[in-house]
């Protein structure tokens, strides 16, 4: 059962105690991510996120790694377009010892100059890494395509333009904008009770409230624009994307089981006609990313680029399909038996249980029951899928391509 705490200072504590484990699993959430950034300080969520490694006042860079490899424990961090968590799992035995150097780095991280110059050559490597990997960097691009200037089309990781104006004082001030006990939700799963929620509470009390005022969501509209590049490459790879539908659309049981249908698994439309029926290609799937506003079902493929034409007929054909046809009744009930089977499996761990919790009281501010989850997508009808189906492909949609001669495949208008 999930319990949930509101301290003092209006910071949030989501527990589910799980006795049957040795371990625990805690988590940092924060509201914040490119989304909520300019454009001069595109990549400072990510940035503070490395930065929060790299030493505090009383540990270094390399304490900090001691900390967790010398009881055996994990601790990182990631982040995304609306939010970062840091978090640890180790074994029960160092719950207390984890939380400690989690607000350690939380509260007292120094970003020293010499550091954070270090540091910035560092998260350039990685802009350079990604952009030697086009089936990753495609799918940025279509975020710029779909959203254009909007937050939501910058790169989680910034540029190198960017980068080079950060500063101690600018990721201090960042942190003073979003880094706020209002922000912050943490979420605990594993072999704990609730004095160490206590102690959580505790160690974490001199959390500031935020200001009063936040900054509001500018919901995007949704570009249909289309971006190619040239790149010496071996493969062409193409993402399409499609306006899909916000966190808390009641259409989005039924926008899953579509995806299921038609990207989403082995079985599914694309991945058969594409992979198995033709050999276009090895990987072949679609998904849904959900926002606070909006949402994007995506499409992506990567073949050789004299197929190019073909897969991307093959790909319009079939989404047409399913927009003409529907799915069949074997392919909704199949969809809904993934989907609760994933949903099952996926909570086998403290730290995929700590992840969904966490996420769902910063993003949802509930948290729903695995029942009223199942029954949800047990409700979804021939005729739902059908209407959201049409709603989604009746829209125009953005595309995206890295290729060997970076020109769009036929029949894409540019």
């Amino acid at each position: 059962m999930i319990k949930r705490f509101v301290g003092k200072n209006g910071l949030r504590v989501v527990f589910e105690p799980n006795h049957n484990v040795r371990s625990v699993a805690i988590g940092i959430w924060i509201g914040t991510g490119s989304r909520f950034e300019s454009k001069q300080e595109n990549g400072v969520s990510h940035f503070l996120e490395h930065m929060f490694f790299k030493g505090t006042k009383s540990r270094s860079a390399q304490q900090i790694a001691e900390s967790f490899d010398s009881i055996g424990g994990h601790v990182n961090a990631f982040t995304s377009k609306e939010y970062t968590c840091y978090y640890a799992k180790v074994l029960d035995s160092h719950a207390e010892h984890a939380v400690d150097v989690l607000a350690d780095m939380y509260f007292h991280s120094t970003f020293d100059k010499n550091e954070l110059d270090k540091e910035r050559g560092v998260v350039l490597e990685e802009i350079k890494m990604y952009e030697d990997t086009p089936d990753d960097i495609v799918h940025d691009l279509l975020s710029k395509a779909s959203y254009g200037e909007h937050p939501l089309g910058y790169p989680i990781l910034g540029t190198e333009e960017t980068l080079s104006q950060f500063s101690p004082e600018s990721l201090f001030e960042y942190m003073d904008q979003y880094y706020h006990a209002d922000n912050v939700v943490i979420s605990i799963c594993g072999n704990v009770d609730e004095s160490f929620v206590k102690y959580v509470e505790d160690v974490f009390s001199p959390m500031k409230k935020g200001p009063e005022k936040t900054k509001p969501f500018e919901k995007p509209l949704f570009n249909s624009d289309r971006i190619a590049r040239k790149k010496e490459i071996e493969q062409a790879h193409l993402c399409i994307g499609y306006e899909g539908f916000p966190l808390h659309d009641e259409q989005i049981y039924n926008l899953v089981l579509l995806n299921n249908t038609l990207g989403g698994s082995m079985s599914s439309r694309l991945f058969q006609e594409v992979r198995e029926k033709r050999g276009l290609a090895y990987s072949v799937f679609s998904y849904h990313s959900a926002f606070h506003d909006t949402g994007m079902l995506t499409i992506y493929a990567g073949t050789a680029q004299k197929h190019l034409d073909e897969l991307f007929e093959i790909l319009m054909n079939t989404v047409k399909d399913v927009q003409e046809t529907g799915l069949t009744e074997k392919e909704l009930e199949n969809g809904k038996e993934q989907l609760k089977g994933s949903l099952m499996l996926g909570l086998e761990s403290t730290n995929s249980r700590m992840s969904r919790n966490g996420k769902n009281e910063l993003l949802l501010g509930r948290h729903r029951t695995l029942d009223e989850i199942i029954e949800a997508i047990d409700n979804v009808t021939m005729d739902k899928v059908a209407e959201t189906t049409e709603q989604i492909f009746s829209k125009d949609f953005s595309l995206t391509l890295i290729s060997p001669n970076g020109k769009l495949p036929n029949g894409v208008l540019s």
